[in-house]
């Protein structure tokens, strides 16, 4: 789904004249809401039981996918081992060998950690304006210039989100007029800096839905509202400390996601039925952190159980690569592009580490031999 500027003008929430007063029903929310704080509060207690190494490991993998999830979202792909680097510099974590980074990928991941890390700081339109800076750190969305740092302007015609080919687009949603933009941008951070009235899991969907219908800049708008977003959960969870990760979630829902938005920006005031897709989304983030935790404790008992075993950066980078999920099987041509080697330098460190008992070749044989880790 991608942003561009057609000139129909159908009716939207924002021209209501209750705009943008938002209610929701309370009592049905009550149930998902303690569904949600009983799943958080359980995740929580899972990881005090970690180790501070584990622990700081979890926080990286989450950190890792959200960044690499709120950008599959949009349609962009960033490399993971640039992401991975990224984060464990920031995060102060020896992870070996690192991989180059570029500035965009060092853009997503400032945004993704300025929010996260800082969410006790005022959000002002400087700082949106830094996030959005770093997102688009030429001044292009892809070949296209737009005004970065700033507000839209609307200069080739009103902001919509449009979807389909061109000449078929279907248009899914039409902002605010970039000249109603100042005075709606300082309501939102008045009341979104305001101590949250109520439960502040309930003001973190609010603020998702609030910014994304603004739509006040010229691209990145998803990105930075899921920031906003994730902002309001660490505010709401009081820590800075992250062990789920909601936009890979909103990522495996992505069309449920966008059919809420619409229905939503479509409709009255009442935000219910999106914040109990809201809380619902939230609530499989953080139950599906249960298979990252596992994750994490068979990566840091592998490592254990390898400490003394001499290995070169090729072969450190494969393996963390197959701890953190690797798609398909391991072969010797995904090992080739991912150490960045030969066929026969990969078989070399393949036969090294199948020899130290490191590695074990699965049935089968061939061209097609493929490997697996010894984890226990």
């Amino acid at each position: 789904m991608r942003s561009h500027r057609p000139t129909t003008t159908p009716r939207y929430i924002w021209q209501r004249p209750d705009w943008p007063q938002w209610t929701f029903d309370a009592a049905a929310l009550a149930a998902p809401l303690a569904q949600v704080h009983r799943a958080q509060g359980q995740l929580m207690g899972r990881m005090a039981e970690l180790g501070l190494v584990q622990r700081d490991l979890a926080t990286l993998q989450v950190l890792t996918h959200e960044v690499i999830k709120t950008s599959e979202i949009e349609g962009e792909r960033l490399d993971l081992d640039a992401v991975r680097s990224s984060l464990a510099l920031r995060l102060g974590l020896d992870i070996g060998a690192l991989a180059p980074i570029d500035r965009h990928v060092e853009g997503v991941v400032d945004v993704v950690m300025d929010a996260t890390r800082n969410f006790d700081q005022a959000l002002t339109d400087e700082r949106l304006f830094g996030w959005h800076a770093a997102l688009f750190p030429t001044g292009f969305s892809g070949r296209t210039r737009i005004t970065v740092a700033a507000w839209r302007t609307d200069a080739s015609g009103p902001m919509q989100v449009v979807s389909g080919p061109v000449g078929r687009e279907r248009v899914h949603f039409e902002a605010p007029p970039a000249s109603t933009l100042l005075a709606q941008t300082q309501a939102f951070l008045q009341w979104f800096n305001a101590a949250p009235v109520g439960d502040g899991l309930v003001k973190a969907g609010l603020a998702h839905l609030w910014l994304v219908t603004l739509h006040p800049f010229d691209d990145g708008n998803g990105r930075i509202s899921r920031a906003v977003g994730d902002m309001a959960l660490a505010r709401a969870e009081g820590t800075n400390q992250r062990f789920y990760s909601f936009s890979a979630q909103i990522q495996r829902e992505r069309k449920d996601y966008y059919d809420q938005l619409e229905a939503t920006q479509k409709g009255g005031m009442d935000a219910t039925p999106w914040l109990i897709w809201f809380l619902g989304c939230l609530l499989r983030a953080v139950q599906g952190a249960d298979a990252m935790l596992v994750s994490v404790l068979d990566k840091a008992q592998f490592w254990q159980r390898w400490a003394g075993q001499p290995m070169n950066e090729r072969q450190t980078k494969v393996l963390n690569r197959v701890l953190d999920g690797m798609d398909g099987k391991l072969n010797n041509a995904k090992w080739a592009a991912i150490g960045k080697c030969s066929p026969d330098t990969a078989l070399r460190d393949i036969n090294d580490l199948l020899a130290r008992g490191v590695l074990r070749k699965l049935e089968g044989g061939g061209r097609n031999t493929a490997y697996e880790l010894c984890v226990k």
